[in-house]
């Protein structure tokens, strides 16, 4: 079966697939249907995100890549209804995204700041 997802960089060495983070878990969105990839494209561009273009794969493709990286994958049926909201991501982006570029290197960043003595002295303030 084939899906449509949606891709930064497409055919290029810095390829990148769209993704969502979601209790500290990657999604890959997989739509069924192009017209829904294409929409949150443009919903994304509407956020000043970096618009992705839409490729039809393999679904099986994808399950691969998803599960070689501990990823997830969740595919968007058409004519897909959400019922909570959780599931609204899937048709509706977040409205705070990761920077495309250097994404990596800003979570590691993140990573060095963090200071131990700061963390203990402002949880014993609490108490």
């Amino acid at each position: 079966m084939n899906i449509f997802v949606l891709l930064y960089n497409s055919g290029t060495d810095r390829e990148g697939i769209h993704s969502i983070e979601l209790k500290g878990r990657t999604i890959v969105l997989m739509f069924e249907d192009k017209d829904d990839a294409t929409r949150y494209c443009g919903l994304l561009e509407a956020q000043d995100f970096p618009l992705p273009t839409v490729e039809m794969i393999n679904i099986d493709e994808i399950k691969d890549f998803c599960n070689n990286l501990d990823y997830e994958c969740k595919l968007v049926e058409k004519n897909f209804v959400p019922k909570t909201v959780e599931d609204r991501l899937l048709i509706s982006p977040p409205q705070k995204n990761l920077e495309v570029e250097n994404w990596e290197e800003d979570k590691n960043r993140n990573i060095d700041n963090i200071d131990i003595n700061t963390i203990k002295e402002n949880l014993e303030k609490l108490l």
